[in-house]
């Protein structure tokens, strides 16, 4: 959605994260006698994809890596980049998309005489987007979540 309040213009979009080939999301509903946490445990399984690898070449099945010696978190960058443990942490996710937004964009051609400034969040993406004519948009990016396997 989007609005304009005193000269700024606000959009409010949804990002929806898919899990990775080889991954998948598991929402862990909390139990009827605990306290409803304010972020439900999004649990991440590896799966196995050697039957995809004889299919379709040569891919990586993070379950059954040929390097035993590693643990299953050290297999898996989405493990170990957003994860704790198995779980998704929403705040690393949110950290690791404003970095590749401020990354991108530098790279965007026509942008640059535009400022991005990102805004203090840590359960979603905020960013001030100002204009050579100091016209300003704020946008924030919130993130849903499609569970299941990746291949669904």
């Amino acid at each position: 959605g989007w609005s304009v309040h005193k000269q700024q213009i606000f959009y409010q979009l949804l990002v929806f994260l898919r899990p990775p080939p080889g991954h998948s999301f598991i929402l862990e509903e909390d139990s009827p006698w605990q306290q409803p946490e304010p972020c439900s445990d999004i649990r991440v399984e590896l799966e196995c994809t050697c039957s995809r690898q004889q299919l379709m070449g040569p891919a990586l099945c993070f379950l059954h890596s040929t390097d035993k010696k590693l643990p299953k978190d050290q297999r898996s960058p989405l493990l170990r980049t957003l994860c704790t443990g198995s779980y998704l942490e929403v705040e690393r996710v949110a950290s690791w998309v404003q970095h590749l937004v401020e990354a991108a964009w530098w790279r965007l051609p026509h942008w640059p005489c535009r400022r991005l400034r990102v805004l203090p969040s840590s359960r979603s993406c905020k960013f001030l987007l100002t204009s050579p004519s100091q016209r300003q948009s704020c946008i924030e990016l919130f993130f849903a979540l499609q569970q299941g396997s990746s291949d669904n």
